[in-house]
Order: C-alpha cells, then structure tokens, then sequence
C-alpha cells in the first residue's frame, strides 16, 4: 500500500515536472526573462515553442489526475490487486513521463497515440478489480 501511495505522489508531480521544462533557464536569459508576476501571460507570449508545449503538457497532466486517483482509489476500495494496481500506476506513470516528452519536442501524432495508451491503462486500472 506504501508503494501504491508513492506512485501516486509521482503521478501528481508530473505537471510540476512539465512546469519546470516550460520555465527552465528563462529565469538567467537576457531576452524574454520569467515574468513571475504573469507566469500565464508570459507562457502564452513565449517565442518559444517548446516552452508553449510544456506548458500545455502541464496543463494536460492535470487534466489526467483526477481519473487517476479516482481509478486508483476505486481499485483499493474494491480490494483489487495490489501487484495489479501498482503496475498499471507504474505503466502509466511512464507512459505519460513518455508523453510530455513527446510534447515537448512536437512529436504530435505518437504524442496521441500515447496518450490514447495511457487512457486504456487507467481504464484498466478502474476495471482491474473485475478482472484479477
């Protein structure tokens, strides 16, 4: 249950980790620097389009986390199984690690594709109590 538990503390951290590709080095460039005051404004504004994708990756993953949650805590309350939740969280977990990185650098279609994979796994994920 511990590792369950953990699993999903990464699964929250991935916008936070697509934040942070969006908002890396612009804190030191001389042009265009981090404007903390309008995070939102200057993503939207930035002349760079892989911090534009970030961005929306990081808005993306949170989209994604509340089915997640609901699927995982679903899955523990109907006792499915442990070995079974926590693989298909780690599946997840690296599919839409997987996902923002195909975000990023505008991998559009396979980006979809894992995506749609990743959407499968947590539909598993809530079924699993039916199946194991």
């Amino acid at each position: 249950m511990l590792l369950t538990a953990a699993l999903l503390l990464i699964a929250s951290q991935l916008p936070i980790l697509a934040a942070g590709i969006a908002k890396s080095g612009a804190f030191r460039a001389r042009d265009h620097r981090y404007d903390n005051r309008e995070p939102r404004v200057w993503l939207e504004q930035n002349p760079d389009p892989r911090r534009r994708r970030a961005n929306a990756a990081q808005s993306n993953s949170f989209e994604a986390l509340p089915f997640l949650f609901a699927a995982a805590l679903f899955a523990l309350f109907a006792h499915a199984n442990l070995t079974a939740i926590n693989g298909l969280l780690v599946a997840w977990i690296i599919l839409r690690c997987f996902y923002i990185w195909l975000y990023v650098n505008d991998h559009a279609s396979l980006r979809s594709l894992v995506w749609s994979i990743a959407l499968a796994v947590n539909i598993a994920l809530l079924f699993s109590p039916f199946y194991a």
